[in-house]
């Protein structure tokens, strides 16, 4: 068993080592590590609770002092004081440029002299996405290979796409370190097989990074899809009558818009009209325009054929749509069959001679009844006149046979 006295020189010791450990503790410095995106503003704050009668001091990660207390020992407008107590040493940094990133050190100059770490993260702001690969068309059925690039983000930022309102699947990213040596360039890139559909479809790239908070960056860009051309005709009047003017437009869709049109009548050696003008023009309809007219209309991406059936007859008749398709072996075909009651006729290759038309007949009939009237007049006037001629004639021979009754006879001679 230990002597009395051994026991208590041991109770004092504990004591005083449990007391010195908490001086150390309420003596010790505090500070926090920070995050700040390029171009705002950091706030470090140190505290302690026993300043122990000493001053506290920030200093950078080149171990510049920045602020002992309450005094500036660096010549930087963007750091200013925030709070100076003999508890508290709080500092801002304004406009964070990337070279700020690192280990800030708040110290307390006691005997040891105590410090605490404070590790400020510069955050790179990713530029506006550039995307690369739409500025030529993109033929119908090919691939359409799309790069994403966007530089300046710290970490690495993400990049995704999509087409209008659904997600693309990229084929690869790839991060590359800038120059600085501290923030990145990331690429991604994607390939789809385009149709028709995707002209003037739009195709988005966003980059997403912590820097934005939640705020898109992207880029838009429409796509130029060429696809082979298509065509129909239609009659200009829709319904027209013998004798009548008729156009025939030759109705070209694509992209590009087909410029050449080749009008044909089948039966005929020779072309029509071969122009950059999509309409053929009949001045004047007869029966000889009926025909099966083919017009041909011609892009960069091929041509494609639109057939029109015109009957011309005498009276009018309402059209009876018809329509097929039929492949070829190097071009798409479209046949449109349109039974009419006229068709039109190119001067060059047509008879233009007038037919009477159904108005002119109309027209005919009506001056008929009017001469069959007039000749009815014509004939009630002569037989009223001869007969008053006769009535007269009658009335003067009556006339004189009552004058003879009347009239002595003459002395007979005597012999």
């Amino acid at each position: 068993m230990l002597p009395l006295g051994l026991l208590l020189l041991l109770l004092l010791a504990c004591c005083g080592a449990a007391r010195g450990n908490l001086s150390r503790d309420e003596s010790q410095p505090t500070t926090s590590d920070e995050t700040v995106v390029a171009g705002g503003t950091v706030v470090l704050k140190c505290q302690v609770e026993d300043p122990d009668d000493s001053s506290l001091q920030w200093s950078n990660p080149a171990q510049q002092t920045l602020y002992f207390g309450e005094k500036r020992a660096l010549r930087d407008n963007r750091i200013q004081l925030e709070k100076s107590t003999p508890n508290e040493l709080t500092i801002s940094i304004s406009d964070v440029v990337l070279s700020d990133e690192g280990e800030y050190t708040c110290s307390l100059f006691t005997m040891p002299v105590r410090t605490a770490k404070a590790l400020v993260t510069v955050l790179g702001v990713p530029q506006k996405p550039q995307i690369f690969g739409h500025e030529q068309p993109i033929d119908e059925e090919k691939l359409a290979r799309l790069t994403c690039r966007s530089s300046g983000s710290k970490p690495a930022a993400q990049l995704r796409w999509r087409k209008g309102n659904k997600e693309l699947k990229d084929e690869g990213t790839e991060v590359v370190e800038d120059p600085n040596g501290k923030t990145f360039t990331v690429s991604s890139r994607v390939e789809f097989r385009v149709t028709k559909e995707d002209n003037e479809a739009e195709v988005t790239c966003t980059v997403d990074h912590e820097s934005l908070q939640n705020a898109e960056r992207s880029t838009t860009q429409k796509l130029q899809v060429h696809y082979k051309p298509t065509a129909k005709i239609e009659p200009h009047p829709q319904y027209p009558r013998e004798g009548e003017k008729l156009q025939l437009q030759c109705d070209g869709q694509g992209n590009p818009i087909p410029q050449e049109f080749l009008w044909e009548k089948e039966g005929s050696d020779a072309p029509l009209q071969l122009s950059s003008d999509s309409v053929l023009i009949f001045p004047f309809l007869n029966k000889s325009d009926s025909g099966t007219y083919v017009c041909t209309a011609t892009s960069s991406m091929g041509s494609v054929v639109a057939k029109y059936n015109l009957d011309v007859s005498d009276l009018p008749q309402l059209p009876t749509p018809h329509v097929h398709s039929t492949p070829g072996p190097s071009q798409p075909i479209s046949h449109a069959s349109m039974a009419t009651a006229s068709s039109f006729t190119p001067a060059p290759i047509q008879d233009a001679s007038p037919v009477p038309s159904t108005s002119s007949t109309y027209h005919a009939v009506i001056g008929g009844v009017v001469a069959v009237i007039v000749f009815l007049l014509l004939s009630l006037l002569i037989v009223l006149g001869h007969y008053l001629i006769r009535h007269k004639g009658m009335c003067i021979r009556h006339g004189e046979t009552v004058t003879s009754r009347h009239r002595p006879k003459p002395a007979e001679a005597h012999t």
